[in-house]
């Protein structure tokens, strides 16, 4: 029997994000996301144009974080944010992140973020998962896998993605059928995430 969830039904569910980085006097990044609005039309997706966003919002940068599928199976709690959403290029987006950085932050696989999102999510028992253990012994979790860089990414050839990752020395990706539920609780603390060459993302497992 699985623990009620406030969203089930997440696993395979489409979404797209655009990340904006500000570095100035309060270095800073925003995540903006697509979930529960639309699943991130791919006409609309591949006309957004980084730079122009940029510009738009006078961020020193955009990133375009998508388009990507949920491997969790439900969100158990979300803590109450300021509801600010905003358009990008037809698509609309809810602001669900800031995360502070330092004026030397840089996208870069494998480097590690903490992101304060107050969340309860849930892996079934029975369901597939793919991890990475670092060198000494922490292990993440994918909780979403993205097709920007290699479109035939999907929940069955992630079995595969391990002899393609360019790992740090000392870490390993295995893909495991959960005996029991998987909980992933970040609501009494930041969550930490990053994500691989291909911006799958993980988030570390307690």
């Amino acid at each position: 029997m699985t623990t009620p969830r406030l969203l089930p039904d997440l696993r395979g569910q489409r979404y797209g994000e655009v990340i904006l980085a500000y570095i100035d006097d309060q270095p800073r990044v925003e995540v903006y996301n697509s979930f529960l609005l639309n699943d991130c039309p791919d006409v609309l997706w591949q006309a957004l144009e980084p730079i122009n966003i940029a510009a738009q919002f006078g961020a020193t940068l955009a990133i375009m974080n998508g388009p990507r599928y949920w491997l969790m199976d439900g969100i158990g709690k979300i803590d109450p944010v300021e509801p600010i959403l905003q358009d990008f290029g037809g698509i609309t987006m809810r602001r669900i992140a800031m995360i502070e950085i330092d004026s030397s932050f840089v996208r870069a696989p494998y480097r590690e973020l903490q992101v304060n999102r107050g969340a309860i999510w849930y892996f079934n028992a029975g369901t597939v998962v793919h991890e990475l253990r670092t060198a000494d012994g922490r292990k993440f979790v994918m909780q979403a896998y993205c097709v920007d860089i290699d479109a035939t990414l999907n929940q069955t050839t992630l079995d595969q993605l391990g002899g393609r990752l360019q790992l740090p020395e000392g870490w390993t990706y295995t893909t495991r059928v959960l005996d029991e539920e998987l909980i992933v609780d970040t609501t009494h603390r930041p969550a930490t995430v990053l994500q691989d060459e291909f911006n799958n993302t993980y988030t570390l497992l307690d």
